[in-house]
């Protein structure tokens, strides 16, 4: 989940330190309106402070968004590391976060042709839509009203959309879990689907642009956030062994692959 408490030092940061997105600015999420409810998790705003000056880190987390920043519209692809987006200070970011599968319907492309990418909507549904798109949502005069300017229009294409594919929600949930071992879970979900492991894998990449393993690793990296912001200081090996890390090494080498950082600098962070 890409969540935010409200800036604290973080929120001035001026230093080579990249700060986390999810700790910078004062963020605020809730349910989609009715009917897009089955194709989105949540809708979002995140107010940059206006002193906002240095690089952001945006950790991967296995999401797609559709984002409303400098008066475009763009769709965030799934990242495999962090992100450097470019964040002016004082303004603010209207998102809206696909359900697992569902981008695979809206943007009519696999997840895996936009990893780690930031692709302008008219690059997927053409300049004349996303330009009479962005014209509807830019005419409001506040975030609010964008955000339901943009739900109204996006409302309009549902009739020539099937929801999400059920067995894309089956493979996040299942990699989310972290029930038991990776190899486990991928032979569950095989036997339950009824497909094929190299089946699974096609799916897994058009729905989420990378493989089940990949998945795995980024869900339990998030899982080890929401450990932190739920539970603050604890030691960090306890911290690990609870999100399903081999050890505290494990840990370390995971966050410093997946977003450049130390577990220290994000458990800093998170609890500051």
């Amino acid at each position: 989940m890409r969540t935010s408490p409200e800036t604290s030092a973080a929120g001035s940061n001026r230093s080579t330190v990249p700060v986390l997105a999810n700790c910078l600015g004062h963020y605020d999420e809730y349910a989609p309106t009715q009917g897009l409810d089955a194709h989105f998790q949540c809708v979002w705003t995140n107010a940059i402070p206006s002193d906002h000056v240095g690089p952001v880190a945006v950790v991967p987390d296995g999401c797609v968004d559709l984002l409303w920043k400098d008066e475009r519209l763009v769709v965030v692809g799934p990242d495999i590391v962090a992100a450097s987006p470019v964040l002016r200070g004082g303004t603010t970011v209207l998102g809206m976060r696909f359900r697992p599968g569902a981008a695979l319907r809206w943007l009519r492309a696999p997840m895996s042709a936009i990893v780690g990418q930031s692709v302008d909507l008219a690059d997927l549904w053409g300049q004349t839509v996303a330009d009479e798109l962005c014209e509807r949502v830019g005419e409001a005069q506040t975030i609010e009203r964008q955000a339901a300017v943009l739900q109204q229009q996006l409302l309009t294409q549902l009739p020539e959309l099937e929801r999400p594919a059920r067995d894309a929600s089956e493979i996040f949930a299942a990699m989310a879990s972290g029930a038991d071992e990776v190899g486990g879970r991928i032979s569950s979900l095989v036997d339950r689907l009824e497909i094929s492991e190299r089946t699974l894998r096609r799916r897994s990449h058009d729905y989420f642009g990378y493989g089940p393993k990949t998945l795995d690793r980024i869900l339990r990296f998030q899982s080890f956030l929401s450990l932190v912001r739920s539970q603050g200081e604890r030691r960090m090996a306890g911290l690990a062994y609870e999100a399903g890390y081999a050890d505290q090494a494990h840990l370390g080498r995971e966050i410093q692959t997946l977003c450049g950082m130390t577990a220290g600098s994000v458990v800093r962070q998170i609890n500051g």
